[in-house]
C-alpha cells in the first residue's frame, strides 16, 4: 500500500512528490519512459513559479545557473517597428528566467529519496473500492503489476489517462502549431518576431546556448509530429520564416538538430475546468493533466510548479489537523483552490496568442500595438505576482 501515488515523472509530477516529501508523505512515481523525459528544450519560468521553487526548496540552485529576464523586444515583421517589454519580477525580487527543461527535471529528481520514481512503468487503468471503510485506488500497469495507493495524482500529460478517467473533456486544437528548439546565444534579450498568423522568437538560456521557437496558425506543410528535425527547420526557414529578420533565421539554421520539436497547440476549455471533476475517490490530476494552455504568457510549466505546491499544502494541512494523511477533504480543498486560478491563465493565454497573431486588418494591428505598448507588461504582472503559498513541517523522510 501507497502513501500516494503520482502518474508522470514531468515537472508537475516530480514538483509534487517533492512538495509531498518536505510535507512528510512519500509518494512513488510512475513514468512510462525508461529515463526522465527532456522533449521541451527549455521554458520561462515567471515569478509566480519562483515562489513555488522557492516553497520546494529549489530555488537557489537553478537561479544560480540562468541570468534573469529583465526585458524584451518585440518587431513587427511587416512595418519592422519594434517595442520593448519590460519583465516585472515579484517583491522578494525573483525576477523571470528560462531554464533548461532537463535541467529542471534533474534538480527536482535529486530532491527525492532512492526508488522514488519507477520507470518503464505505464498504466493501464485505475480502479477503486472501499477497504475499511476507506477509499483506496488501484492502479494496474501494463506488465501485470497492481500497485494499491491512498491518493493517485495523474500528471501525466496532455492526453492523461487519469484526467479521462476523471471525466473530463479532452483537450483541443488551439488552431495553432509550435516548433522550437536550441540555437546558439545572440544576446540575454527576449527577441520576438509577429506577423499575421505567426509569432517568433529566442530568448538566451546562458552564454552559449538559446531557445526558439515559432508558433503559426497554419500547419507546417508536409511535416508530421515526429518528422525528421531537417525537414522541420527546413520549412520553417523556406517556408514559414521566410520573411522574417536574419538574425532569427540565422538562430534557426545553427540548431542543434536533436532539439527541435513540432506539435499542435492544445488547450482544455476553462469552463471544463471549471466545472469539471478534477476530483473523484481521492484521484485528482496536476499540471498538463489538468489545465493545458497555449505557451502565450509562459504560464505552462509555472502553473503545475503552483500545482505541486497547493497539493503539499493542502494534504500537509490535513495531516497537522488529523494526525494522519486525510485525502478527501484536502484534494477537495485543493481542486477548490485551483479552478478559477487555472481557468484564468488558460483564457489569458488564448486571448493573448489571438491578439498577438490573428488578423491583418488596421483594427488588429493597432489592438497588437497596444497590447504589446501598454498591456503585456500588465498582464504579466498581475498573473505572476501570484503566491502560490509556502509548505509547512519537516520531512521525516530519507
Amino acid at each position: 500500500m501507497e502513501e500516494v501515488v503520482i502518474v508522470g515523472a514531468g515537472i508537475a509530477g516530480l514538483a509534487t512528490a517533492v512538495a509531498l516529501k518536505k510535507v512528510g508523505v512519500r509518494a512513488l512515481v510512475l513514468e512510462r519512459s525508461e529515463e526522465l523525459r527532456t522533449t521541451g528544450a527549455a521554458l520561462g519560468l515567471f515569478a509566480n513559479a519562483w515562489v513555488a521553487l522557492d516553497a520546494l526548496g529549489v530555488s537557489d540552485k537553478l537561479a544560480a545557473l540562468y541570468a534573469p529576464l529583465k526585458r524584451g523586444y518585440i518587431t513587427d515583421v511587416k512595418t519592422k517597428s519594434i517595442q520593448e517589454v519590460h519583465y516585472p519580477g515579484n517583491r522578494n525580487g525573483a525576477q523571470p528566467r528560462a531554464v533548461h527543461r532537463k535541467v529542471l527535471l534533474e534538480v527536482l529528481a535529486e530532491e527525492l529519496p532512492p526508488n522514488s520514481i519507477r520507470f518503464s512503468s505505464k498504466i493501464t487503468s485505475i480502479e477503486t473500492q472501499v477497504e475499511h471503510g476507506l477509499s483506496i485506488c488501484i492502479v494496474m500497469l501494463d506488465d501485470g503489476t497492481i500497485i494499491k495507493s491512498k491518493v493517485v495524482i495523474g500528471c501525466d500529460g496532455v492526453h492523461s489517462i487519469v484526467a479521462r478517467w476523471l471525466g473530463l473533456r479532452p483537450p483541443v486544437n488551439s488552431g495553432r502549431w509550435q516548433c522550437a528548439g536550441h540555437g546558439f546565444d545572440h544576446g540575454h534579450a527576449l527577441q520576438q518576431f509577429v506577423d499575421v498568423g505567426k509569432r517568433a522568437g529566442f530568448i538566451a538560456l546562458n552564454d552559449k546556448e538559446l531557445y526558439w521557437f515559432f508558433v503559426a496558425t497554419c500547419p507546417p506543410k508536409g511535416v508530421e509530429k515526429g518528422a525528421d528535425p531537417e525537414i522541420i527547420q527546413r520549412e520553417v526557414m523556406e517556408n514559414l520564416a521566410k520573411d522574417f529578420p536574419p538574425v532569427y533565421l540565422d538562430v534557426v539554421k545553427h540548431s542543434d538538430l536533436s532539439s527541435l520539436t513540432w506539435a499542435p497547440l492544445m488547450f482544455r476549455y476553462p469552463w471544463d475546468i471549471l466545472f469539471g471533476n478534477l476530483v473523484r475517490s481521492n484521484v485528482t490530476v496536476a499540471g498538463d493533466a489538468m489545465h493545458p494552455m497555449t505557451p502565450d504568457l509562459g504560464q505552462g510549466g509555472c502553473s503545475a510548479l503552483e500545482d505541486a505546491v497547493a497539493l503539499g499544502r493542502h494534504l500537509g494541512n490535513s495531516i497537522a489537523e488529523h494526525g494522519k494523511l486525510w485525502a478527501p477533504l484536502a484534494i477537495e480543498g485543493y481542486a477548490k483552490e485551483r479552478r478559477w486560478r487555472v481557468a484564468t491563465l488558460i483564457t489569458a493565454s488564448y486571448l493573448s496568442g489571438w491578439v498577438q497573431q490573428d488578423g491583418s486588418s488596421r483594427f488588429m494591428r493597432f489592438l497588437r500595438d497596444v497590447f504589446y505598448g501598454l498591456l503585456l507588461g500588465r498582464v504579466v504582472k498581475g498573473i505572476t505576482k501570484y503566491d502560490c503559498g509556502k509548505l509547512h513541517g519537516v520531512s521525516s523522510l530519507p
